[in-house]
């Protein structure tokens, strides 16, 4: 679909995601679009109309009424536009769309509207997987002229896990540039294409077939390792396995079989995802050993110890207050008897091992190194340093390092993005 030239209705809901709208109307006028909006009332407790009416240089529809509003807006607007979009919809005018309710501008416009309409739904994942939000979304797609874009899984605003996320803006305007959509007027109704990676409807994703990931299987570690001192004491750092979860959840969404070999962590992994818990780095080191020959795709994310002490004291060590010497020794490097081992069994055309470099200083010479000494098909370079970054919290700073290639400048994201860039690597190597 050629955007340029084309006029846009966009309609937006009471949600979270409803700020994301201002970046979408953006996005969509810089491919040459123009853009009028609607809003519910819930959705202008989130942005304000006068954002919009800024951005599109248009007053925007309201229930209450606005600049210049006639009483007809809602049948000018929809006769008005090429597209009606709504994003995000909320469970509310979802149901509003397949009951044929229509007592807001939203409502009102999608009720009057001919042209075709894309729904992008955005919600939490409970209300996702409801029924009644299951039922209405299947009402839609049999509509004529009406698309459903799936709901990306990854970490919602209200900190679960799971699908319900709105499909990011950039991604949206990919999918109506590849889309065909074509008018009532025009012919019979187009057929659009999905979008890169749809997400199942099923809450079991691994049983759908048509999921890039299905019949592949992930084996992935997750969280710290803790290193014995005495029976109280142990050497461990601060890894919350945030980072984990969202590889987990975004690989499961996509038909992966996904098993976790987790050392202690405080983030829990979503339903449908096998875990093995350890607790040392030689415990996780011999569990990833015996069940790597069944993966496709190893991602070595878990913040494992370099070291353990000699000796760990079969009681608790008394406090003298006197100087107290740990001697240490190395632990096994799991990422590198992983791609050794691999090696040798012959299996590297069927499996895509990735490892995590966590760095702190020099991080393009230290990611380069680490990735020619552990053999693996990428690295992830990750550095927790900022302010609002890291350890625990929803963004970090990444890139993805291959070899052959210079290390790319690292970008600032949210670890779901982390784990989709992780994720569509590992595809395109499986599928090569």
């Amino acid at each position: 679909m050629e955007l340029a030239g084309k006029k846009i209705l966009l309609g937006v809901s009471g949600g979270i995601a409803a700020y994301k709208s201002c970046e979408l109307l953006r996005l969509l006028q810089k491919k040459g679009a123009e853009v009028r909006v609607c809003m519910t009332e819930a959705a202008t407790e989130f942005v304000a109309p006068l954002t919009f009416a800024s951005l599109s240089k248009c007053p925007v529809y309201l229930k209450s009424g606005a600049v210049e509003a006639r009483p007809f807006q809602h049948i000018d607007f929809p006769r008005w536009a090429d597209l009606y979009l709504v994003v995000p919809a909320t469970a509310n005018v979802i149901g509003k769309f397949a009951c044929g309710i229509a007592d807001d501008p939203v409502s009102l416009c999608f009720m009057s509207c001919t042209c075709p309409r894309v729904i992008a739904p955005a919600m939490n994942v409970a209300m996702y997987n409801s029924p009644a939000v299951k039922r209405n979304l299947e009402v839609l797609r049999n509509f004529d002229d009406t698309t459903v874009l799936e709901s990306p899984a990854g970490e919602l605003a209200c900190g679960e896990v799971g699908q319900g996320r709105l499909m990011e803006p950039a991604e949206i305007v990919k999918w109506l540039e590849g889309a065909v959509l074509c008018h009532p007027r025009e012919g019979d109704r187009g057929q659009s294409n999905p979008p890169a990676f749809p997400v199942a409807q099923d809450v079991q994703p691994t049983q759908d077939k048509t999921l890039p990931g299905h019949g592949k299987k992930l084996l992935l570690t997750a969280g710290r390792t803790e290193e014995a001192i005495d029976p109280v004491r142990y050497i461990s750092n601060r890894s919350s396995g945030k980072t984990a979860v969202a590889l987990a959840s975004v690989f499961y969404a996509n038909g992966f079989e996904v098993e976790v070999v987790a050392g202690p962590m405080e983030a829990a992994f979503p339903g449908g995802v096998a875990v093995t818990r350890v607790k040392s780095a030689r415990e996780m080191h011999d569990a990833v050993m015996a069940r790597l020959a069944e993966a496709d795709a190893v991602v070595h994310c878990a913040a494992v110890a370099d070291y353990r002490p000699a000796h760990a004291a079969d009681e608790k060590i008394k406090d003298s207050r006197s100087q107290l010497t740990i001697e240490l020794v190395p632990n096994p490097n799991i990422l590198r008897d992983c791609t050794a081992a691999r090696a040798g069994a012959k299996m590297s055309r069927h499996q895509v091992i990735v490892g995590f470099a966590l760095e702190t200083d020099h991080f393009e010479e230290h990611a380069a190194e680490k990735l020619k000494k552990s053999g693996a098909d990428a690295l992830l370079l990750n550095a927790p340093v900022a302010s609002d970054s890291g350890f625990g919290l929803d963004r970090v700073r990444f890139a993805l390092v291959v070899p052959g290639a210079d290390v790319p400048p690292m970008k600032m994201g949210g670890k779901v993005d982390l784990a989709e860039t992780i994720l569509n690597f590992c595809l395109e190597r499986l599928n090569a």
